[in-house]
């Protein structure tokens, strides 16, 4: 998008709440841009409404502090804040362990704070307690395709690569509402001929526009992917020589997709036998067919089971590692693929590298200038994470990024409980959120015209976005609220509040994972229009699909894996 600034009354708060407008306020206009080929010119209802945020009456301009665990939130300086949060975190820290202290992310950070952010936990409180609310929305997806690729992004390829698609499958997604610059490409696939299968027991605005719809009972999909599995098998749709080449673990997933005979699934899912033969034909036909998953078929207690299944259909019909075809996730935060790359995740170091992996531990090690044996190891996930607050064995504190679990995270009534438990929680956000009034220091940040850094959308592309205004006075940038703390913390190294800076740490942290950005620029990125990961080297021109040759498996091929269905 491009932002236009006009003229206007700004609108701050006084620490709490504005009951009017502020005189001498910037207001921006957005406008979508038509050289960025994953929109086509288009923006969501997200993005159109985006500037509306920067100037909501009840903006956060100072930090607010309560002086006693009863007492309510009031103005006080910012030394007095990131004073406090210090020496309450250095308390539990002395008293209880490094454990003591939590920290908490989001999938809309930029990629240059959740960097920062993984940093600051492991060397400034030397805790393994971090991970992010991307938890909720992504994780069964990247754990299903770390799994089978061994590497975890969103799509096999640039979004454009669908408009010249046969046939999509896409299950558990809506995306005429949530992605509706998304929905172009699919538009034109089915202009140019190609035909949309979309998997959802709603028929949602998307599922209206697809070419068949297939409506399984809620927490039937393992048992309809399975059941697509077979009727390709059934109908010599599989790629058998794709199979023998490129991938292993093909028998085991026979052997139980036997059992998935079509009245079977139909029994199972409602969903009749000529509609799944109808599909399994579509795409078994197509040159080029691509199978999508999204939340709906991801949010559930087996929903990595769920996309494995999808998964094993795309192998079976030889579609990843081929130009123009594949499996691809639909990222759902505005940095759902970068934020979950860099170092929020409880498992991971920066470059998606395994956080108990000795080499990877040394190499990050050795870019923060600490010894790999400080290095806490792996922590809570984030369910586990919210769940322990407060407990014996938990964290006492808990400082929070960009997320507002009271209303977002699973279980939130639990949530709220267990920060109530805690010594200290810190919120970093822009408003009094539900997560914010409950906490004992808020800390006003920064909004996302007001900063600049990098992201990575659902391709892989690394974009630039730069700041538009400065932030309200009194407001910090999570960069610098990052970087006060960890001086008051006496952690070592240098922590720069500039995002240019950070990201070439983070280069340097990646270089040589599996998300390796060491040969990405601010530079390449404007120049280049995004640069797609992994980039090893300055000359390199970048991954736009990054299984053509091999996977990234110990043995360069994809695995596939059992799903069964538990009614």
């Amino acid at each position: 998008m491009t932002l236009r600034t006009t003229e206007a009354d700004g609108t701050r708060a006084d620490g709490t709440r504005a009951d009017g407008p502020v005189p001498g306020g910037t207001a921006l206009r957005v406008e979508p841009r038509d050289d960025v080929p994953a929109n086509l010119g288009g923006l969501c209802q997200k993005g159109w409404t985006a500037a509306e945020l920067l100037t909501v009456p009840d903006r956060l301009t100072v930090p607010l502090m309560r002086r006693e665990r009863d007492a309510p939130l009031e103005p006080c300086t910012w030394d007095e804040a990131l004073g406090r949060v210090a020496a309450e975190a250095a308390r539990l820290r002395a008293r209880y362990g490094p454990d003591a202290v939590a920290v908490f992310g989001g999938g809309g950070l930029t990629n240059e704070k959740a960097y920062q952010l993984g940093r600051f936990a492991r060397v400034a409180l030397g805790t393994s307690q971090i991970d992010y609310n991307g938890r909720f929305c992504m994780s069964s997806a990247a754990a299903a395709s770390a799994r089978a690729f061994g590497l975890d992004r969103g799509l096999p390829g640039p979004v454009t690569d669908l408009a010249a698609s046969g046939a999509v499958l896409l299950a558990g997604g809506n995306v005429a509402e949530t992605m509706p610059p998304f929905m172009r490409h699919l538009a034109a696939m089915r202009d140019g001929g190609g035909a949309l299968v979309v998997v959802d027991p709603r028929r949602t605005a998307t599922a209206r526009q697809a070419d068949l719809h297939l409506q399984p009972a809620p927490g039937t999909d393992i048992a309809l992917a399975n059941g697509l599995l077979h009727l390709v098998l059934a109908e010599g749709l599989a790629d058998e020589d794709y199979i023998a080449a490129r991938t292993t673990g093909f028998d085991a997933v026979r052997t139980v997709v036997n059992a998935y005979w079509p009245a079977r699934v139909e029994r199972i899912t409602g969903v009749p036998v000529p509609l799944m033969r109808e599909a399994v034909r579509l795409l078994g036909r197509a040159e080029r067919a691509h199978v999508l998953t999204a939340r709906g078929a991801e949010q559930h207690a087996r929903g990595t089971g769920m996309v494995g299944a999808y998964i094993n259909l795309a192998l079976a019909l030889g579609l990843p590692g081929r130009a123009g075809s594949g499996y691809g996730c639909l990222t759902g935060q505005g940095n759902g693929q970068g934020g979950r790359e860099h170092g929020q995740k409880a498992d991971q170091l920066p470059g998606y590298r395994r956080i108990d992996d000795p080499a990877a531990r040394a190499h990050v090690a050795s870019v923060w200038g600490v010894d790999p044996d400080d290095l806490p190891g792996p922590g809570r996930s984030a369910y586990e994470l919210l769940s322990a607050l407060g407990t014996g064995g938990g964290p006492r504190a808990l400082l929070l990024f960009g997320s507002n679990p009271v209303v977002s995270a699973p279980r939130a009534a639990a949530v709220e409980e267990r920060l109530g438990a805690l010594d200290l929680l810190v919120v970093a956000d822009f408003v009094p959120s539900e997560t914010a009034r409950r906490a004992d220091v808020v800390l006003p940040a920064a909004q996302w015209a007001e900063e600049s850094g990098t992201m990575t959308n659902l391709e892989g592309r690394v974009l630039r976005r730069r700041r538009a205004v400065p932030p309200p006075p009194g407001v910090r940038t999570d960069l610098e609220i990052i970087a006060g703390l960890a001086e008051r913390l006496d952690a070592p190294g240098e922590w720069s509040t500039d995002p240019e800076e950070v990201f070439a740490e983070l280069r340097r942290a990646s270089a040589g994972g599996p998300a390796d950005y060491s040969g990405i620029t601010y530079e390449r990125i404007d120049a280049e229009g995004g640069v797609f990961w992994p980039c090893p080297a300055p000359d390199h021109p970048g991954t736009p699909r990054p299984f053509l040759d091999r996977f990234p498996t110990p043995d360069g091929r994809a695995r596939f894996v059992p799903a069964e269905h538990h009614g």
